[in-house]
């Protein structure tokens, strides 16, 4: 714990946000059907209460970027942590889908306004060797707290078997949540939101202690350039967060954002027992499958990460949309045929897929292309199509299922996956190791 200690530790702590995320997304799924039953809950109204979360995610998306602005990365890291705190013990204790539908918001905002800090913040303090991988410790986070969450709600559905079950699978949240406000307060704020606030000395001693082999010429010379960047991008670009030269990263970020999320992949983590509940198996069995999606995501999320500075987002963003096309087109072949025991299968084909893929990708890659002055306006963007279309697809899944056969359902998300994979090789250039400084100034003269 020497070498860039801190900066290992301050990039895991902000990535605990992606655990409290990926915890508080898919912990729904173990007592959606409960909640429905308890409250006599219609279709249209279950679906609001389920994606509640997600349309304070996209609120929290969309806002997120002014407290990171106005009140450094480190206090709203801080305040991502009050949220999930205060949301679980409030889902818990709810006593109506009104003040539950309040509790999961709160939460929401919490995930949403993540989603803009932590990969921010880390793509930031990150070295650009490592940055790929440090700013991913977010997606693992992500997926150990989806694993988790499933193997709490099979667990706490086994073994208490009460009608307050419920209740304990979405308050037990305010554990980590309590941690990661306590492991907030150690980290240092970013230095590069230093130096946009004129505060070099406490910049340069930061970058000294995330960075402790470089000398303290390095360390100027490595503040030079942040600087310069940010000199220039005041001067030569005087121009506002929506105008023709951020076009690029802006259409980058929003269809990055757009294909994850109608690939399917939030409605089949949400729904994931009830779609292998399809099939023929039970309530329980279920669940027990539920938790091989978690697995699959968190070894397949280790590939992505071991991948992602070697052979680049591009490549992996390819061998995703591969992988999504394949897998939902035989999950839909399978419905059509009812061979349904293939079922599990290929969505465990599917979640690899997305973990090597976009998973590991869209986070890190949102947080590359903008620069300094907008990458929070940038990761706001980004992040509040993705949490837009996830509320939307969220809500319509239930009515989904209800109108149309599985079939057409998986096949209209392997339709959007091929041209996802259009739009990759064709538009997506390639970000690995490229300095931040180089990202955005390259987005303009290199081809895709």
């Amino acid at each position: 714990m020497n070498k860039s200690s801190i900066l290992l530790r301050s990039s895991i702590t902000a990535a605990l946000g992606g655990l409290l995320f990926g915890f508080d997304t898919v912990v729904i799924s173990g007592a959606e059907k409960t909640i429905q039953s308890l409250w006599g809950l219609s279709d249209g109204i279950h679906g609001l209460a389920i994606s509640m979360a997600l349309w304070g995610t996209v609120l929290g998306a969309l806002i997120g970027g002014i407290p990171t602005e106005k009140f450094g990365r480190k206090n709203t890291l801080i305040g991502i942590g009050i949220l999930y705190f205060v949301s679980a013990i409030w889902s818990g204790l709810a006593f109506s889908p009104y003040d539950f539908m309040v509790a999961r918001f709160l939460g929401g905002m919490g995930i949403g306004i993540s989603t803009v800090v932590s990969p921010l913040y880390i793509s930031e303090i990150a070295p650009p060797e490592r940055r790929g991988r440090l700013t991913g410790l977010y997606q693992f986070n992500i997926v150990a707290g989806i694993l988790i969450a499933f193997l709490s709600n099979y667990l706490i559905g086994k073994f208490m078997l009460s009608d307050s079950a419920w209740r304990w699978m979405l308050g037990v949240e305010a554990i980590p949540a309590l941690f990661y406000i306590l492991a907030s307060l150690s980290v240092p704020e970013s230095p590069r939101w230093l130096l946009a606030r004129n505060k070099r000395p406490e910049a340069a001693e930061i970058l000294r202690r995330l960075e402790p082999e470089m000398s303290v010429e390095d360390t100027e010379q490595r503040i030079t350039e942040i600087t310069s960047a940010d000199t220039e991008s005041k001067t030569g670009l005087q121009i506002p967060f929506l105008s023709k030269p951020l076009l690029k990263p802006i259409s980058l970020a929003f269809f990055i954002a757009f294909f994850n999320q109608l690939s399917g992949i939030n409605a089949i983590l949400y729904f994931a027992p009830r779609i292998f509940e399809m099939t023929g198996l039970g309530t329980k069995a279920a669940l027990l499958q539920s938790i091989g999606i978690g697995f699959t995501n968190l070894i397949f999320t280790f590939v992505g990460l071991w991948l992602i500075d070697r052979i680049g987002r591009k490549k992996l963003l390819i061998i995703g949309s591969f992988g999504y096309i394949i897998s939902l087109g035989l999950c839909a072949w399978a419905f059509k045929t009812e061979n349904f025991g293939i079922v599990p299968l290929t969505i465990f084909f599917f979640i690899a897929s997305h973990a090597v893929g976009q998973g590991a990708v869209i986070w890190v890659f949102i947080s590359e292309i903008f620069p300094d002055r907008h990458r929070a306006a940038g990761q706001s963007l980004g992040t509040s199509t993705h949490w837009v279309l996830a509320a939307l697809i969220t809500l319509a899944f239930p009515i989904a299922v209800g109108a149309f056969a599985p079939e057409l359902i998986f096949g209209f998300f392997a339709f959007m996956m091929i041209l996802q994979l259009i739009w990759v090789v064709t538009l997506v250039p390639e970000t690995k190791g490229i300095p931040l400084e180089k990202v955005f100034k390259n987005l303009g003269t290199s081809k895709p």
